[in-house]
């Protein structure tokens, strides 16, 4: 690690075109757009959020030990008493231009990640294995909108060998300028699926917004693409009409460049044979999943692509566990025994419903215990959401699902097409079926929670960690 700050003072008001009041800092040892993580040295930026706005906390942030405050034009007047403050047009556009000014210092590799599916696991993934190499940065969460990008931008070091950058959206147009803040050397379509159906026409319209993370490329760089989509063809045509220099296909596909031969697929783990760009690799991946065995596919192909060390890579990932919410599973002590809890509850969509619910099928029970499926709303489906609900009870008596509880109203299709022997308890919200979850509970279950965000599956799970302590366990 690098001793240098991470900004000088004079070095972040030049980028940001900002004009100065008060004293200026020697250096800013961070980046925060909210007082509750501020730490004394940061530069606090007022963004407009989505329900408050900044610079009502521009206060707070100086009596926490901001070393500087960026305030717009419009609200400069507030604030000529004590402490630092960067005056700038818009404050969200002077981080934006903060980020830019630091991408065009780095030295690093840099890796942006978007796709229907898969981005944060992706991301770090990773992390994982490029920080096995050298200084990596990516982002402490899922920070992949309009303020996420510039802000995770902001905060890399200039020191780093490598730089990892998750770009998401919700609606066409939002992932191309995103892409060109980061102008990555390598860009990840990790998969397209029937997600944000709402704001799309199509699939295809879905991967077209996708695909243009590659027109952020820097020229030359390396556009990653999944060969096993239907729209796969559709990515590779836009990918070559990009900045990129070469085309990676990863996949089952028998013409993948990145190619799957072979995995076997436990309740915590894989194990996985596959051949990259002409080389057989084999490697355990400490996440278990068909889906993360496929994304690991892409995380080869992006160390490949920036001339990294391959055998470490995949080494590093049978160090990989899931993020919190998304597949990390804890042993909890119910009366008489233990159970297992997963938690997927930050998110739901589509292939990871499935994913969860064929993963869900593999884990062993014991005694009496029973694989149940705690359920919430795929939301931003359109007017496909119904029909996707109720699809998904083929793939709960295919994988062995015992029970299944499930909250909201679109669930509420799929729990009615379910046989009698697989429903569990049904209700309009996850709060009217928090205690009837809590309750079932046994040894020997294994439970699955997933949901969207907006369907709130999370105090499930606080609820049943709440009710059962953790178990002891040997790792």
């Amino acid at each position: 690690m690098s001793g240098a700050p991470l900004w000088t003072g004079e070095q972040l008001l030049q980028a940001m075109g900002a004009r100065r009041v008060g004293s200026l800092p020697a250096t800013v040892s961070g980046i925060s757009i909210d007082t509750r993580t501020l730490e004394p040295g940061d530069a606090f930026f007022a963004i407009q959020g989505e329900a408050r706005d900044g610079h009502e906390f521009v206060a707070g942030a100086v009596e926490k030990g901001a070393a500087l405050a960026v305030v717009d034009e419009a609200h400069a007047s507030r604030f000529n008493g004590a402490g630092s403050y960067a005056v700038v047009d818009d404050v969200l556009r002077a981080m934006e231009r903060a980020g830019v000014a630091r991408r065009a210092e780095l030295k690093a590799g840099v890796v942006a990640v978007t796709g229907s599916v898969g981005k944060t696991g992706t991301k770090e993934a990773l992390r994982l294995v490029l920080s096995r190499q050298g200084e990596t940065h990516a982002p402490v969460a899922s920070y992949n909108n309009h303020w996420g990008v510039p802000l995770t931008l902001c905060r890399t070091p200039a020191s780093v060998r490598y730089g990892v950058y998750e770009i998401g959206m919700n609606a066409p147009g939002e992932i191309l300028p995103l892409a060109k803040l980061v102008t990555p050397d390598v860009a990840i379509v990790t998969t397209v699926q029937p997600v944000h159906l709402a704001a799309f026409e199509s699939v295809d319209g879905i991967a077209r917004e996708k695909a243009s993370i590659f027109q952020g490329l820097k020229p030359g760089g390396a556009a990653i693409v999944n060969a096993d989509v239907a729209q796969a063809g559709l990515l590779r045509k836009l990918a070559e009409a990009s900045p990129a220099g070469r085309v990676i296909s990863f996949g089952e596909h028998a013409d993948a460049d990145v190619r799957l031969v072979s995995c076997a697929l436990k309740a915590d783990l894989s194990t996985v044979d596959a051949v990259v760009l002409g080389q057989p690799v084999a490697y355990r991946l400490g996440s278990p999943g068909k889906h993360i065995v496929l994304n690991s596919l892409a995380v080869l192909a992006a160390v490949e692509a920036l001339g990294a060390d391959l055998a470490l890579a995949a080494l590093a990932l049978g160090e990989l566990k899931p993020p919190v919410g998304r597949g990390a599973s804890q042993m909890l002590n119910a009366p008489a025994g233990t159970f297992i809890l997963i938690d997927e509850s930050y998110n739901g969509n589509p292939a990871s419903m499935r994913a969860a619910i064929e993963n869900l099928g593999r884990m062993p029970v014991s005694g009496r215990g029973r694989r149940i499926a705690v359920l919430g709303d795929m939301l931003e489906l359109g007017e496909t959401g119904p029909d996707l609900h109720k699809g998904l009870a083929g793939a709960v008596d295919e994988n062995n699902v015992d029970l299944v509880f499930a909250c909201g109203p679109l669930m509420r299709g799929l729990y009615d097409a379910l046989p009698a022997r697989h429903r569990g308890a049904y209700a309009a919200q996850a709060s009217g079926l928090e205690p009837l979850v809590v309750d079932a509970i046994r040894a020997g279950d294994v439970l699955t929670v997933k949901g969207s965000l907006g369907s709130r599956m999370g105090p499930i799970v606080k609820a049943i960690t709440a009710r059962f302590p953790a178990a002891a366990t040997d790792e």
